[in-house]
């Protein structure tokens, strides 16, 4: 079977092979930063916050997310490790884990960060896309006021 990319169908019915589909993709569309590639990863209806304080939600808005970071970043890399899985539907999975990011600023500066994930991935049309991400820091400790 040959590499998946963007627009074309994959038998990828395990939570694990739909998490890989999606990050594959992911990846490619992020390796030289673009963000109509980027958009196609999520359904149309598809919502998540970002790096802002907003809800991005629908293509449009997903775009102008992406776009935002166009003469910031070059490229980045998504590593999804230590991902545990829920069935939500028939073709509907919720994963959550961590993920190692790897950036390259539009400088040539290289930087990384690790978050925590939850990602909720759905068959559309024979394909798997995201449709709600969300990507948090990890706390030093638990947010108790003392």
């Amino acid at each position: 079977m040959s590499e998946p990319t963007l627009g074309i169908r994959h038998n990828t019915d395990t939570p694990e092979q739909a998490l890989q589909t999606v990050q594959q993709q992911w990846n490619m569309a992020a390796a030289d930063w673009n963000p109509g590639k980027l958009t196609a990863v999520y359904t149309d209806d598809a919502l998540f916050y970002g790096g802002y304080p907003e809800l991005f939600a629908g293509h449009e808005r997903i775009r102008e997310y992406f776009e935002s970071y166009v003469g910031v970043l070059r490229s980045t890399r998504l590593n999804l490790i230590d991902q545990h899985f829920l069935k939500l539907g028939p073709e509907t999975f919720l994963a959550q884990g961590l993920a190692h990011f790897h950036f390259v600023l539009d400088g040539g500066k290289k930087t990384e960060t690790k978050m925590r994930t939850t990602l909720v991935l759905v068959k559309r049309d024979g394909s798997w896309k995201l449709t709600q991400h969300h990507f948090s820091t990890m706390p030093s400790k638990p947010p108790i006021d003392e």
